[in-house]
């Protein structure tokens, strides 16, 4: 792999680390200064609609002025998103910590053109094993990510989770030192010139309707439970060292098979590997009806990460191959508007569905979703061996 992809991979790393140590203690912060028990995951929420409502823009940004530009814009942004964050936490103030984990939201919504700017640094061959590696650098953020917000909860004796975003503006300042070093690609004549369709005829492929659907849905139902699975054990009287060692592997099952999910891709294709994810997905939701002890849990949330794995990957190299050069900007902004506003939804609603229908209802309730995007995967595939295939 060229030295970018690596670099990227890195970087990949840190964001994740950033975000899983946001995951980790968000929730609990909004438990805590929240004025309402249904604002809990408001933070959470406005996370992902910062990072949603930064991603058109980001791309198209990305498409005239360059990856490198973006990308130390984006983190940027994170640097003043985690210092309001703590000043926010130092008073108290819900308001202005929900504004923080807007901002922290764009710069990780930024960040998550890593794995495009990945594909553009290597052969088309190595496409899905590059987004492969770089989605691998979550490896290292799970390991980092919920220890950090375990080692930093005490740091100030004065606030408990203050520590966490102490760390977390250490996290963006040395992301951005090394984006600065790599050498990115810069937009080709093809790029910003080319022609480009609209909407309405990109959406006419059957095989990006599916890329979209499978990655909007099994992003969304990985949040709606990750986020809401703090809540729930809490509830069940686990403490929260608990709590961040499930997060903790969950991101392991997340980032992990990312190892080898490109070559699984370059095997069986991206279609069979996002219905492995949704089977994975369906068990998890199975799991969580069995009972509430530790290895419940554990369990579940491991599925849940290795499908959201497949469905993730697999939805994303199936995107590259449904656009033109000039068209990245345009439908890679659209995908990831749509996945991430999808995670946003599920995000805002975690809170309000464990405190009125309970931890098994809230698990039964994505399962529609899930045999949705079965579904959707399944009829593009259909269409696209019939030759129902507009490039």
């Amino acid at each position: 792999m060229p030295i970018t992809v690596w670099g990227l991979a890195l970087g990949q790393a840190l964001l994740v680390t950033g975000n899983i140590l946001l995951v980790s203690v968000t929730a609990l912060i909004g438990q805590q200064i929240a004025p309402s028990f249904a604002l809990v995951t408001l933070p959470v929420a406005l996370q992902f609609l910062g990072l949603m409502g930064v991603t058109i823009p980001a791309a198209h940004l990305m498409r005239w002025l360059g990856r490198k530009t973006g990308f130390l814009l984006g983190n940027l942004i994170g640097v003043a998103g985690a210092i309001l964050a703590f000043v926010a936490l130092s008073d108290n103030h819900f308001v202005l910590f929900c504004i923080s984990t807007f901002l922290l939201g764009m710069a990780i919504g930024v960040g998550q053109q890593y794995r495009f700017a990945a594909i553009e640094g290597c052969e088309p061959a190595l496409h899905s094993r590059a987004i492969g590696m770089v989605m691998a650098g979550g490896v290292l953020a799970a390991i980092l990510g919920p220890n950090l917000a375990i080692w930093t909860e005490h740091f100030f004796p004065d606030r408990q989770y203050l520590g966490a975003f102490a760390a977390l503006i250490m996290l963006y300042i040395i992301t951005l030192i090394l984006i600065s070093s790599l050498p990115l690609k810069k937009p080709g004549f093809a790029e910003q010139h080319g022609d480009v369709r609209s909407y309405a005829d990109l959406l006419k492929q059957p095989q990006l309707v599916a890329a979209i659907s499978s990655g909007m849905i099994g992003y969304g139902v990985m949040v709606l439970v990750m986020t809401a699975t703090p809540l729930a054990m809490v509830e069940c009287g686990f403490n929260f060292s608990s709590t961040a060692s499930v997060i903790q592997w969950h991101v392991l099952g997340m980032f992990l098979p990312s190892f080898f999910t490109g070559k699984l891709i370059s095997r069986f294709g991206e279609i069979k590997i996002i219905q492995s994810g949704c089977l994975l997905l369906i068990s998890c939701i199975l799991l969580n009806q069995l009972g509430i002890l530790y290895w419940h849990f554990w369990t579940a949330l491991v599925a849940l990460g290795i499908g959201w794995n497949f469905t993730f990957i697999g939805a994303t190299s199936l995107l590259t191959h449904t656009y033109r050069p000039a068209e990245k900007a345009k439908v890679q902004g659209l995908n990831d508007f749509c996945v991430f506003g999808a995670a946003a939804l599920g995000s805002l609603m975690a809170g309000h569905f464990q405190m009125q229908l309970g931890w098994e209802v809230l698990n039964l309730l994505m399962l529609p979703a899930v045999l949705i995007a079965m579904f959707m995967v399944w009829i593009s595939h259909r269409k696209q061996s019939s030759g129902i295939l507009i490039r």
